[in-house]
């Protein structure tokens, strides 16, 4: 699973990295951006399977990157406020975790990512005869 996260205080996207890898050993995360400008530009040319938003960064609010990239991928939001879940669950939002983020709440937003977008496996043909 390849993972972009967005988040402007480097302690926070560092518990996020350390969280995520303890809970998917197979997580790569692609980078950790501060901004909506890096964001932007980030988005406009690499995909990511699942993106880890912070609401508020230091150059505004993490929806004005929807505002500038057709982003079709899913992103769990991550912040301190409460207010801004109910304009996060009409974008592409499956689910909004409030700072500190509760490892369970993290696992149980992994597990909905999983069942609701992961790709299943390839299916192996039947070699027996």
């Amino acid at each position: 699973m390849k993972v972009l996260i967005v988040e402007d205080e480097s302690m926070a996207a560092k518990r996020l990295s350390t969280m995520l890898m303890r809970l998917e050993p197979d997580v790569e995360i692609l980078d950790q951006l501060d901004s909506v400008k890096t964001a932007v530009k980030w988005l406009s040319s690499n995909k990511a399977d699942l993106l880890f938003f912070d609401i508020q960064l230091a150059d505004g609010l993490s929806f004005e990157i929807l505002n500038q990239v057709n982003i079709k991928t899913p992103i769990i939001f991550t912040t301190a406020f409460d207010e801004y879940a109910i304009k996060a669950f009409k974008v592409n939002s499956i689910d909004y975790l409030l700072k500190p983020i509760d490892p369970e709440e993290l696992q149980n937003a992994l597990g909905k990512f999983h069942q609701n977008f992961k790709k299943p496996e390839p299916q192996q043909p039947n070699m027996a005869l």
